[in-house]
């Protein structure tokens, strides 16, 4: 394969992957209309999830090329833990205060968390012209939220702040699996990480909770089954292929598709309205990470 038809395959995976993953806001708004707790709803994600993975770890062998020691085996499982168990739970908890919109505004600042954490943590330079398009990232998810407490209540900067936390914790996984992906292969590294995931939920549970999980009205279970495999089974595959084949700062700069696919999904099925201001500061947003990108090429 070419490299221009690799680019162009990754662009494909990473918008399409992008999309599904989106719709996840939704679904979990949806399924809190039946007054499941986020610890459940997350749980019954990975329930349905965990056997895909386990028959597709089972069948798939890493990659033969690569010598790996216990240590990458221990990275997977950090990625694991803090890529979609963290991730996953952070926004999970964020979507109980803010709109599906809003939360979709504040994730996509991930992309210019990576480029923080490599410039943190991997001493990648960052240029003026990054920084000054973080700030003008910022800056957008400040407008966005500017009015939104007067509407949705003080809980809104609390929602705010997990899902905050979730882009963080997404953004450090992005960075860990751009070395660890080549050494696994696409498939695999993916499956044990969501394995991985699925064991802290499951742990995550039966510490802090163990309610009853067979209560609850039967579009609980559906919209978990479909956050399974429609927001989490398929692109967490399709994510992983398009860094494989376009890096995690590329990558990043195709998820300006994620606020628009989720608001424009929350205002069908959800009836959500983001008035002018909150418009304003997704395009700041999306203006910001596209600066970010664009300079990130620029010191490659």
């Amino acid at each position: 394969m070419t490299k221009n038809n690799t680019f162009t395959v990754g662009v494909c995976l990473a918008i399409v992957g992008i999309c599904m993953f989106s719709a996840k806001a939704v679904l979990v708004k949806l399924a809190y209309r039946y007054e499941v707790s986020s610890t459940h709803l997350l749980l019954f994600r990975m329930l349905f999830s965990l056997p895909f993975y386990l028959v597709i770890a089972f069948i798939k062998k890493p990659l033969s090329t690569y010598d790996r020691s216990a240590k990458d085996y221990a990275w997977v499982g950090l990625m694991g833990f803090v890529g979609y168990y963290l991730a996953s739970y952070f926004d999970f908890v964020g979507l109980q205060y803010i709109k599906a919109g809003l939360e979709r505004i504040i994730l996509f600042v991930y992309p210019t968390l990576v480029v923080l954490i490599s410039w943190v943590f991997l001493k990648k330079k960052a240029t003026s012209s990054q920084l000054w398009a973080i700030a003008l990232t910022y800056l957008g998810v400040c407008i966005a939220f500017w009015n939104e407490p007067k509407f949705s209540g003080e809980d809104t900067a609390l929602g705010g702040f997990f899902v905050f936390l979730s882009a963080l914790t997404y953004a450090a996984y992005l960075v860990g699996s751009g070395f660890l992906i080549p050494k696994f292969g696409v498939v695999v590294f993916t499956s044990y990480a969501m394995i991985v995931s699925c064991v802290c939920v499951f742990l995550h549970y039966f510490i802090t909770d163990r309610g009853d999980i067979t209560v609850y009205d039967e579009h609980v279970y559906l919209y978990g089954f479909l956050m399974a495999i429609f927001c989490t089974i398929i692109p967490s595959y399709l994510v992983s292929a398009a860094i494989q084949k376009l890096g995690a700062s590329t990558f990043a700069v195709f998820g300006s598709l994620g606020p628009f696919s989720t608001i424009f999904l929350a205002f069908v099925f959800l009836e959500e309205r983001l008035v002018w201001l909150q418009f304003l500061g997704a395009m700041v947003v999306i203006l910001g990470v596209y600066f970010v990108g664009k300079a990130k090429k620029k010191t490659e």
